[in-house]
């Protein structure tokens, strides 16, 4: 009689094997597609952040435009009536706000601030030298 009815030789040690390559690379093809969605999300943020910085720019410059349109009309009167302080422009930017101030005769500081929902103040500070008008 023989005794060679051990386990056949071949695939008995390797049977377990492919189960795990296979777990392995859906663990990789997973933290991948994570990392893709993540990245998705932070250009979103970050292009959302960007639009705010061009409108608040777009509010400062507009703003400074009108003092100097005022300054250069020779009826026109004092810079110092543009000095502002907290002005809502929440209708263009979230809990948005302007102020202009007149630091020294011929300056004029226009900041911007807004906050985004769950995020942290944000502020643009413009400083334009106007002569002129006082």
């Amino acid at each position: 009689m023989r005794s060679d009815m051990s386990v056949p030789q071949g695939r008995g040690g390797e049977g377990g094997f492919l189960l795990i390559e296979v777990m392995v690379a859906i663990l990789i093809f997973s933290i991948g597609i994570l990392a893709v969605v993540g990245l998705q999300a932070v250009m979103i943020k970050n292009s959302t952040d960007a639009r705010y910085r061009a409108i608040a720019s777009y509010v400062a410059e507009q703003r400074i435009g009108e003092i100097r349109t005022y300054v250069g009309n020779p009826t026109s009167g004092n810079i110092a009536t543009f000095v502002e302080a907290g002005t809502d422009i929440s209708g263009v930017l979230p809990a948005g706000t302007r102020t202009v101030t007149q630091p020294v005769a011929g300056r004029i500081q226009v900041v911007v601030t807004w906050q985004q929902p769950g995020s942290d103040p944000h502020s643009l500070t413009t400083v334009a030298h106007i002569t002129g008008g006082g």
